[in-house]
């Protein structure tokens, strides 16, 4: 699976409501794909009802077609205060077009991807000396 760099045309990060993340965790579950939450139930149990944030990370192609993409999902928690997470889901290429972005102009996707690649390594709040 190829990663999709910042520069590429389908790089995007989108915004997205809870319940489209659970049409796209149905639609997931009905194609049989692996990177997804085990189920509806499971989802429901880790991720807060409200807005979650979506970029591209991989595309899986087969014979030169898109079959899915793979996108990283900024959440926050039920549980944690306040927390966020982050786990990965894959997507048809219609829903993936479908989506509305939010990092047209390039100044905005740096700094989103920048957030998205420090969520991924990890974020924790540290006192100042």
């Amino acid at each position: 699976m190829p990663m999709i760099h910042s520069t590429d045309p389908d790089f995007r990060i989108c915004q997205i409501s809870f319940d489209t993340l659970l049409e796209i965790q149905l639609e997931a579950e009905a194609r049989g794909w692996a990177t997804r939450w085990t189920s509806v139930d499971v989802l429901r149990s880790q991720v807060k009802e409200e807005i979650v944030v979506l970029q591209s990370l991989m595309r899986e192609e087969r014979g030169g077609v898109v079959r899915a993409y793979r996108c990283l999902v900024l959440f926050s928690t039920l549980e944690g205060g306040g927390a966020g997470g982050i786990a990965t889901i894959d997507l048809d290429p219609a829903r993936y077009e479908s989506l509305e972005r939010l990092d047209r102009d390039p100044k905005v996707r740096k700094v989103l991807a920048r957030i998205f690649s420090l969520a991924v390594n990890g974020i924790s709040m540290r006192s100042k000396k």
